[in-house]
Formats: C-alpha cells, sequence, structure tokens
C-alpha cells in the first residue's frame, strides 16, 4: 500500500500549535513534550507535515498489526456506521455477535463468551471482577515485569514506576517471572530458570496464602517492560500451581496476542490454557478503541444466575465490533499471523543476531514473530544497561540520542529504559523489514559510543 502526501508545515504548525494549547498528554510533563503532528498514514509508514515518511517499527502503541488505513477494515467501519452507528449493550446485534463469535473461534475449547470493554485496562479490571467473584477470594499475583494498563487495579498490577504514583487498588501481589538475560534466581540455562521461577512463585503462594488469591494474572509474553517470552515449561508449571491451589490463571494477550508472536495468541506456543483471556490492541489493529474478555466455561456458569457486577456503555459498540469482524477477517485472508511468524524466523532472527555480534552496545537480542527487543548496555560483560532502571533527562541521553537518530533516518522506534523493541505490523513486508533493520544497524552506531 502507497500513498502520494504533498507537504504543508503551515497546516503543520496549526496542528502542533492547537494540540499545545488544548490537549493534555498521557505520561507526561506537558511543558516538556513536542508532539510530532502526523498528516497520515498507510501500510507501514506514516507521515508528518513536512512530508517526511517514517517506517513504523512501532506499530504505534504495538497496536497497528494489521498496518495503518487497511481499506476493508475502513470499508467495513463505514459500512457500519451507514447501517447502524450505536446501539446500547443491553440490545443485541449482529454485528457483535458475529464478534463474540470470531473470538471464540480463536480460543480453546470451552471459551464461548466474550465480554466486551473499551479497552484493555478495563478489560483486565473485569477479569480481575470475574475471577474474585468466581473464586471468592481477593488477591491477584502479576509479575514485577508488567504493564497492565491505567485503570484503578491494572495500575497496581503494573510493575513498572508507572505504578509508583498510582498505588491506591487492593489485594495486589507481584512477583518475578523469568528472565535468563537478567536472571533473579542466578540460573545458567533456561530449563534452570523455568524451575526456579516456579519454585519462587509457589513460595509466594504459599506466604501469601493459597486460599486468599483469587487469580494469577500475566502478559504471556511480557511486552513493553522487555519482550519477555516465557522459558520453556513455564505456562504449563504455572497451570499446575493454578490448578493445585483453586486459583485462576488470567492470560493477558493485549499486546502479545492477535499475531504479534507468530501465533493468533501467545499462549499458543504452549500447551497450557488459561482460565481468562484478555484482548485489545490487535484485535481491531487499534482502529477503534476496543477490549474484552474471553470467559471460560465455568466462569461463566457463575453468573447465569448471579449478576455480573459491571457494565460500560460502549460495551460491543457496533463500530468497534465491525473492525473485529474486518480484521479478524483480512488477518486470514492475508496470511498475516503467518506472515508475522515467518518474517520473525527468516528476516527479523537472523538480523538482530547480527547486529548483535557486530555492535558492543547490544547485550542481548530476544522474541519471536513481529515481537522483539534489543537490550542495550555499556558493557557485554557485567550486562550494566546503557541507562539505568526508570533514567530521565541527562541520565537518559544515550536513550534519547538514539531515537532521535532513528527518525532522522526516517524510522519511528519503540523506546523503553535501555531497550528498542522491533515491532512492525504482522504484514509487513520482508523489504520493509530489511529497510527498518538497516536503518538500526546505523543507529546503534549512537549507543555505541556509550558501550566499553
Amino acid at each position: 500500500m502507497t500513498t502520494e502526501f504533498e507537504a504543508n508545515p503551515a497546516e503543520g504548525k496549526r496542528v502542533y500549535d492547537l494540540d499545545r494549547a488544548h490537549v493534555f498528554h498521557s505520561w507526561s510533563a506537558q511543558g516538556a513534550i513536542k508532539p510530532l503532528p502526523i498528516a497520515t498514514a498507510a501500510g507501514s509508514y506514516f507521515w508528518d507535515y513536512d512530508g517526511k515518511k517514517y517506517l513504523d517499527f512501532s506499530s504505534q502503541l504495538v497496536n497497528t498489526n494489521i498496518g495503518h488505513q487497511h481499506p476493508k477494515v475502513i470499508k467495513a467501519i463505514q459500512d457500519q456506521a451507514a447501517k447502524l452507528a450505536t446501539i446500547a449493550p443491553q440490545h443485541a446485534n449482529d454485528i457483535r455477535g458475529e464478534a463474540a463469535k470470531k473470538l471464540v473461534d480463536l480460543a480453546p475449547d470451552g471459551f464461548n463468551h466474550v465480554f466486551f470493554t473499551n479497552g484493555g485496562a478495563d478489560a483486565v479490571e473485569n477479569a480481575v471482577r470475574m475471577a474474585r467473584i468466581h473464586t471468592r477470594r481477593h488477591k491477584i499475583l502479576s509479575f514485577y515485569r508488567s504493564y497492565h494498563g491505567n485503570t484503578g487495579t491494572a495500575i497496581q498490577m503494573t510493575g513498572d514506576p508507572r505504578r509508583w504514583p498510582n498505588e491506591f487498588a487492593y489485594g495486589v501481589i507481584h512477583f518475578f517471572g523469568p528472565y535468563p538475560y537478567r536472571s533473579p534466581f542466578w540460573s545458567t540455562s533456561p530449563e534452570e530458570e523455568t524451575k526456579r521461577a516456579l519454585e519462587h512463585l509457589e513460595s509466594v503462594i504459599q506466604l501469601e496464602g493459597p486460599a486468599t488469591i483469587a487469580a494469577i494474572c500475566i502478559e504471556t509474553i511480557v511486552g513493553t517492560t522487555g519482550v519477555l517470552a516465557p522459558t520453556p515449561g513455564y505456562l504449563e508449571g504455572l497451570r499446575k500451581i493454578c490448578d493445585k491451589y483453586g486459583i485462576l490463571w488470567i492470560a493477558d494477550e493485549v499486546m502479545a496476542g492477535f499475531g504479534r508472536s507468530g501465533e493468533w495468541f501467545a499462549f499458543h506456543h504452549s500447551k497450557a490454557r488459561p482460565d481468562l483471556i484478555v484482548f485489545a490492541k490487535g484485535s481491531n489493529s487499534g482502529y477503534l478503541p476496543v477490549g474484552g474478555v474471553i470467559i471460560d466455561e465455568p466462569i461463566y456458569e457463575t453468573f447465569v444466575d448471579r449478576v455480573f457486577p459491571g457494565g460500560l456503555t460502549y460495551s460491543g459498540h457496533p463500530l468497534t465490533t465491525a473492525s473485529i469482524v474486518a480484521t479478524i477477517d483480512v488477518m486470514k485472508e492475508e496470511k498475516m499471523v503467518e506472515n508475522a511468524r515467518e518474517i520473525g524466523k527468516s528476516v527479523i532472527a537472523p538480523a538482530l543476531n547480527q547486529l548483535k555480534e557486530k555492535h558492543p552496545s547490544v547485550g542481548d537480542v530476544r522474541g519471536s514473530g513481529v515481537f522483539w527487543a534489543i537490550e542495550l548496555v555499556k558493557d557485554k560483560t557485567t550486562k550494566e544497561p546503557l541507562v539505568p532502571y526508570n533514567a530521565s533527562g541527562a541520565d537518559a541521553a544515550a536513550m534519547g540520542e538514539f531515537a532521535a537518530e532513528c527518525k532522522k533516518l526516517g524510522l519511528m522506534p519503540f523506546v523503553n529504559m535501555n531497550r528498542t523493541h522491533v515491532v512492525p505490523p504482522c504484514n509487513v513486508s520482508k523489504a520493509e523489514a530489511e529497510e527498518g533493520l538497516a536503518i538500526l544497524d546505523k543507529a546503534l552506531e549512537i549507543t555505541d559510543k556509550y558501550a566499553k
């Protein structure tokens, strides 16, 4: 997909000035930001008002899984708007039922119902609510290295520093998940990491009191905080521990799902089966705000005669559910999940391993599909991070310079702490992937200056 855009710097200035005059931005000190005005987008690219073209290796917030402005999905939204633009959630409508059916068809047998939300954070909130009511327990366990959203319980479940000023919810306990490159368990192999991580988890459960724990909620592949896939056997072991203590497993597939890892859901890389599946982002490529919970039958049965105490005005909104139906259809028709898997295996993986060998600042590369991280270090031997944890200002200068160089060269990166993530759309072409990887190769010369 290609498009032409005629530069219009004056309009870009108007858009910027309007934003700075009236828009309050998330996760930001308002006076310290300079948002880039975006004019248009298509496929794996977007353009600013100066006419500069960027290859989107961020997929925005790792959600444009089918790329920008896919014509079939845009048309589906337009057609639905002409037919039924909105309707209250207490009514049945055709497109919501179709979307729910397509979602449960992607899940394991026994998942037959979907609760629709407005995004990933409130999907997590409602999955937790279901788990607590179903088990009659109150505690939720989640990884320290995690991000689950910016609503009350979801941000409390989050492990990264965005949690710190927002700790007002109750009953959340954090634990360490597997991370072979920086093992918190002093492991020397992935297998040992699995064993020790599971022993750690079970110890936390025993010390917290198994009868108080409703659910363990983890990102199936940890996203923003590192692209950390579970080590071999970890999810199967987690499933056994949950069954042993009557604890539910909530699989947060908000970022990892819908082809991102090379499978429809990231837990499909294992033989383990969750109890609740949380989705958002890639389910409709972020074209409209949507999320939800796919519910296993035993949990659904809890609410057959008991009122579920939750709801949203826009739950199952016709436009958002139409976009889900169209997105799943085009992903299947155009074999995007298969493309993500193959691009990851044959293009991204070998290229990143070459970058690791070439650049002294590249300490680790990891991932699958179109879901990868490059971890940057000052010293490969000591693994000292290129910038300190939660660094800002001058302490984070190396990563800031790297990101600026990427943008200068026409690549939009996804940078978090001492990592850059390689997360293009699932339908990225081989040529586009190679273009982005070549720019990363060039930009890493900046970070190499800070490495020993």
